[in-house]
């Protein structure tokens, strides 16, 4: 706790004149440059431009800071204590700002591209790893809620690991072969009714098993389709990742509780930046940035 305080006025200093603004970039795609403690770089898809940045200010202390249309994304974390100060404001005056479905698909398209070019989970620069994470979480927050947030976790009680649920036939990934190893339930309230309502429960299997059309399997009496069953009473459904932390596959496996409700809420009849999931995706923060790797 006493870095993050010492931190928080370099943070803000640092903001205002980190990254190269993303008017100076033109190249298509993924542009990295990394060393110790310092990996930064850009990205640009259909027009639209991100800058990036993430120092290890101090050991084990990371600072963020994403650029794109006129604002900026940044982030002052410390893993070791479980306390990250996040905010987003326009880059003109310092206002308070929200992203937009479009922002959320350019994130989300940073954070594919990065967990396709840095290496998976604890094998990537620890700068890196929380950078992608932090992406991760952005390109999933809602507009209703503030960008400006102290989040804050601790194993067994801000966040619980699930890696064993996201195992079948002894792996994480694969066919379960017809052996599955079912998580029951993911929750969340909503407005047909509160966490105890079967239509907002679904049993699931964790993992990367068995996706179809990017998207997930759902058994329908005897038969698994292809989609999302909406608010159907507690039915058992896998793929695409089910339960982790990030959104789709990412670079990182964290399996967790809050994780798999939140998947449960936007995958059950909602939209990713639902409202109706506020409340399962500020539980889930969290586990993104702090969680450990399943594998």
């Amino acid at each position: 706790m006493r870095k993050v305080l010492c931190a928080v006025a370099t943070l803000m200093l640092w903001a205002c004149g980190g990254a190269s603004g993303s008017s100076q970039v033109k190249q298509e795609g993924l542009s990295l440059a990394a060393e110790t403690g310092d990996t930064r770089g850009t990205f640009v898809k259909d027009g639209g431009a991100v800058s990036f940045l993430a120092l290890e200010v101090e050991p084990g202390v990371y600072r963020l800071e994403v650029r794109l249309r006129e604002m900026t994304l940044a982030g002052l974390l410390d893993p070791a204590s479980g306390v990250s100060t996040m905010d987003g404001f326009a880059d003109e005056g310092a206002a308070d700002t929200q992203l937009t479905d479009a922002d959320r698909e350019l994130l989300k398209s940073l954070y594919d591209a990065l967990s396709a070019e840095l290496p998976a989970g604890d094998a990537a620069a620890p700068e890196a790893m929380y950078l992608r994470r932090a992406v991760g979480l952005w390109a999933q927050h809602p507009s209703t809620v503030e960008l400006q947030r102290t989040v804050m976790g601790e194993q067994g009680r801000g966040y619980t690991m699930l890696c064993s649920y996201a195992r079948c036939n002894g792996k994480f990934t694969g066919s379960c072969g017809g052996v599955y190893n079912w998580y029951s339930y993911a929750k969340h309230d909503c407005n047909k009714g509160g966490f105890s309502f079967a239509g907002n429960q679904q049993i699931a299997q964790l993992g990367d098993h068995t996706s179809c059309s990017g998207d997930e399997f759902y058994l329908s009496g005897s038969t698994w389709l292809c989609g999302e069953p909406d608010h159907w009473s507690r039915p058992k459904v896998m793929g695409n990742c089910f339960g982790r932390c990030g959104g789709g596959c990412g670079g990182d496996t964290q399996y967790t509780l809050d994780a798999t409700n939140h998947d449960g809420c936007v995958r059950n009849g909602h939209m990713l930046a639902s409202a109706w999931c506020d409340d399962q995706f500020v539980s889930a923060a969290d586990d993104e940035l702090f969680a450990s790797n399943c594998y």
